[in-house]
């Protein structure tokens, strides 16, 4: 699967991403690796960037998780103004 990311670029999806960003989010290794493991099984050829973080954040609230999805978007406020 390809990964469409914010600048126009493309690149192939690399699970271990979505484990580090999780996990220095705060998430549990194994609920951040379950996640990417979900995406990675997921058949759509191209995701936008901005689909997985949704996605991640979305599952890390439903695993009981939300905290380590308020620590990402605060990240991605102040850091990637997104």
């Amino acid at each position: 699967m390809k990964v469409k990311k914010r600048d126009g670029s493309t690149e192939v999806f690399m699970p271990e991403k979505v484990v580090v960003s999780a996990v220095k989010a705060g998430a549990p290794y194994e609920t951040a690796r379950d996640i990417a493991s979900s995406l990675s099984k997921r058949s759509e050829s191209s995701i936008k960037s901005s689909e997985i973080r949704t996605y991640v954040l979305s599952e890390l609230r439903s695993r009981k998780a939300a905290t380590a999805a308020d620590s990402w978007e605060a990240y991605d406020r102040t850091q990637k103004k997104s």
